[in-house]
């Protein structure tokens, strides 16, 4: 594995009106017909356009020829669209993932060892809050909730069908959600946690959680294409067009280190505030865009922090699991290894 891989370089555009276009090697970043950035497209892994952003077609096709995906959201961060270049990696391997998929006793076994992973990296922010101040408001139930998610665990020790699966992920989110608030310890009148909210988020809390999932999402189903599988094809979540499954799938055992844990911490140490978000008459929260900004950069960051994987005992940044679990996943597929080992935060 290359370490110096541009795995990390991603450049995210969220102003509105910029206009991106190819100038020999590099990508000219426009704004009023001005030039406000130059980057080479070797050091690019990903282009994330917001909102009113435009590309010239030549730079779309110059993007697919070097193998950096242009991803499209809503100004709001919602997802519309990825364009990439031709499909890589081994068609083998992606027949393999299939056949797995349509197993389903094989595809349990795939979406039970990801779900430990789920639930100890969620059990492991429980904890780390407590760790880090014992004595706050609610610190019982969450404790209790460590507890209970421990004991969930145990239900996943044995194989067992899909839907049950299902429902124990179900189960421990539940009891995850359930003491969320709990871990919010500043600015609790702008930020509060009630329940999960999606489409549209009701809740300031939920905004930036959902921002952060889709950020990670779209790194993670950049690593699964990376290492030449399909992120449409997954285990625990039911195939639906347009839904990326294998890298939800994926993205169940990251997001509690790469999204809930960096969401608190920008709450809890007042680097975003509650003036960023916006409601709207139809109850829907929004995110404005200097918060946004904020947000991508606290997150980029968080991507640089080192850890030593678990399972192959290196120092990565954090910005490489979805690669080095991609790269796992890929090797249980191919038959290299007996399973595949879920990352586990310690």
């Amino acid at each position: 594995m290359n370490p110096v891989k541009k795995l990390l370089n991603t450049l995210y555009v969220t102003t509105q009106g910029t206009y991106l276009a190819k100038e020999g090697d590099t990508v000219n970043v426009r704004l009023e017909n001005e030039t406000r950035l130059k980057v080479p497209i070797h050091n690019l892994g990903s282009i994330v356009c917001f909102g009113q952003v435009s590309c010239s077609p030549y730079l779309i096709g110059f993007c697919g020829e070097r193998n950096v995906t242009l991803a499209f959201f809503t100004e709001h961060g919602e997802f519309l669209a990825r364009v990439e270049g031709p499909v890589s990696g081994n068609v083998l391997l992606r027949r393999a993932q299939y056949r797995r998929a349509d197993q389903q006793q094989e595809a349990a076994e795939l979406a039970r060892t990801m779900v430990i992973g789920k639930i100890i990296n969620c059990r492991t922010v429980l904890l780390r809050a407590l760790r880090d101040s014992p004595d706050c408001p609610g610190a019982g139930q969450v404790r209790t909730a460590a507890k209970k998610m421990a004991k969930i665990l145990e239900k996943l020790q044995q194989p067992c069908f899909l839907d049950i699966v299902r429902g124990i992920e179900g189960e421990a989110a539940r009891t995850y959600f359930a003491v969320f608030d709990h871990l919010i310890l500043a600015q609790k009148e702008d930020f509060y946690f009630r329940q999960r909210s999606k489409r549209p988020p009701l809740d300031n809390m939920n905004v930036l959680l959902s921002f952060l999932y889709t950020m990670l999402t779209h790194d993670v189903a950049a690593a699964l294409q990376g290492v030449g599988l399909d992120p449409a094809v997954g285990f625990l979540h039911r195939d639906r067009p347009g839904r990326p499954g294998l890298a939800l799938d994926l993205m169940e055992e990251l997001r509690p280190v790469l999204a809930d844990r960096l969401a608190l911490t920008l709450v809890n140490r007042r680097q975003v505030k509650g003036k960023g978000f916006e409601r709207r008459e139809t109850g829907a929260v929004y995110m404005d865009e200097i918060t946004r900004k904020e947000v991508l950069t606290a997150y980029q960051t968080r991507k640089r922090d080192e850890i030593t994987h678990p399972f192959i005992e290196e120092k990565i940044p954090l910005g490489l699991l979805p690669h080095v679990q991609a790269l796992l996943l890929a090797r249980h597929l191919r038959g290299d290894l007996d399973g595949y080992p879920p990352f586990r935060w310690k």
